[in-house]
């Protein structure tokens, strides 16, 4: 496992049918620097600042995470870890071939 990885990842609503997983520093960081700028606020900020300063090596990754998840509460993205699991289990079950 890299060191920069979360101990569990994290799953939160992109857009209204989207989940994303969150599993790693860079995608905390990537999410947040895409985040839109009109709905960023302090949670947003804190969680930004715990990912780069555990990056750096400054904080804890378990901190970071932590920062993430309190953003992710607190904008109402957060998803099931057991809801999102069995939508990407139900997504890899079929081939993706459209049969004629």
């Amino acid at each position: 496992m890299s060191p920069e990885a979360f101990s569990s990842p994290l799953f939160v609503k992109r857009a209204a049918y989207i989940v994303q997983e969150i599993a790693s520093l860079a995608d905390a960081i990537d999410f947040l620097n895409e985040w839109p700028e009109d709905r960023r606020d302090l949670a947003h900020d804190a969680a930004l600042r715990a990912c780069y300063e555990a990056h750096a090596g400054r904080e804890l990754v378990s901190a970071a995470r932590n920062a993430f998840l309190g953003f992710a509460k607190q904008a109402a993205i957060l998803e099931d870890a057991t809801s999102a699991m069995q939508w990407l289990a139900a997504c890899k079950s079929g081939s993706g071939k459209v049969r004629a």
